[in-house]
């Protein structure tokens, strides 16, 4: 049967104009980006990395992005969530404990006096999510973090920690999945108190996620076996942790990487040292009218030495103020 050439270059047409449609509405995936560098970076990169008819293409299986949390995907002033959420645990769990009040940091803590509570660094932290996280089942702690997330609130905004979340950052993960990349989230966060959240918070599955951990033991308790937390440090998923992390849990060095602090600044280096096409990307805070205005001296999130090192190694720098027309989901 002989065909018809107007219907073939209708046909045409229709195919040229769906894949006209589809390529505007992955462009149009960042609506909360301002126009400018950031933004195209961004787009330009999945666009280089995607034309499969390129010699830069990258095959989905190898298309992996990473990205921080505190400070990348959602907010940790004037604390890290996870502290606030300790702390509120230790506030609680006082009664149990009468020996809280006179040992530290405990003792700190119940006097609501956070910035002494954290003087021991590390350390001190370590010691309150042991006392905080330890002894229970997972299924206790994974409960004991839903109910804070849907009561706890923001002392700043007001907000559910979990609606403390960048619009931006949303839209950016949905960008580069909907572009066949697989993404993860690499933080110094707990791992078990990510995983409650991240799914329907971000879309990514537990599995997807690698942060900071204690141990934990397999028991029978009531005749049922479960997993135990227990009172000791697993690993610590920060700084040089982060590339180590990615190596045993991935096993693929990603092609993309999203920080916001020195902390991630290994993660970076490591992810653009790749041979292939890479993007690293810094979000820096500089809206002090909308989030919060800082770097450099900072007690949370501070980005001095990642800063300084973003222009030698080609990573963007997205400034807040000028690059995002929107912080959060939900108005300001």
């Amino acid at each position: 049967m002989k065909r018809n050439p107007i219907h073939l270059n209708l046909i045409i047409i229709l195919v040229l104009m769906a894949l006209g449609a589809l390529t505007a509405a992955r462009a149009d995936g960042l609506p909360s980006w301002n126009e400018g560098p950031s933004r195209a970076a961004i787009v330009d990169f999945v666009a280089d990395v995607t034309d499969a008819g390129g010699s830069n293409f990258v095959p989905p299986s190898e298309r992996v992005a990473v990205f921080d949390n505190d400070g990348t995907l959602w907010a940790e002033q004037p604390l890290y969530f996870q502290a606030i959420y300790i702390f509120d645990r230790i506030k609680s769990l006082a009664p149990e404990h009468p020996e809280w009040k006179t040992e530290e940091p405990f003792a700190s803590v119940l006097k609501s006096d956070h910035k002494a509570a954290l003087a021991g660094g590390g350390e001190a932290l370590l010691k309150m999510a042991a006392a905080t996280h330890a002894g229970i089942t997972a299924e206790e702690f994974n409960q004991s973090v839903r109910t804070w997330i849907s009561t706890a609130r923001h002392p700043k905004t007001d907000r559910p920690y979990n609606e403390m979340v960048y619009q931006p950052m949303l839209e950016a993960l949905n960008y580069l999945r909907a572009n066949d990349f697989k993404t993860f989230i690499v933080s110094g966060g707990g791992i078990d108190f990510m995983r409650v959240f991240a799914e329907e918070t971000y879309g990514i599955p537990p599995e997807q996620i690698i942060g900071s951990s204690i141990k934990a033991g397999y028991e029978i308790r009531d005749g049922k076996p479960t997993i135990v937390k227990l009172p000791e440090l697993n690993f610590i998923d920060d700084k040089a942790g982060k590339p180590v992390g990615i190596h045993q849990h991935i096993g693929r060095r990603p092609i993309a990487a999203f920080g916001n602090s020195d902390g991630d600044f290994e993660m970076l280096e490591w992810t653009t040292a790749g041979k292939s096409p890479r993007l690293g990307v810094i979000i820096h805070h500089t809206d002090a009218d909308r989030e919060w205005a800082y770097d450099r001296d900072s007690h949370i999130g501070r980005l001095d030495k990642a800063l300084d090192g973003a222009s030698q190694r080609g990573w963007v720098v997205v400034n807040m103020k000028s690059d995002w027309s929107r912080i959060y989901p939900e108005g300001e």
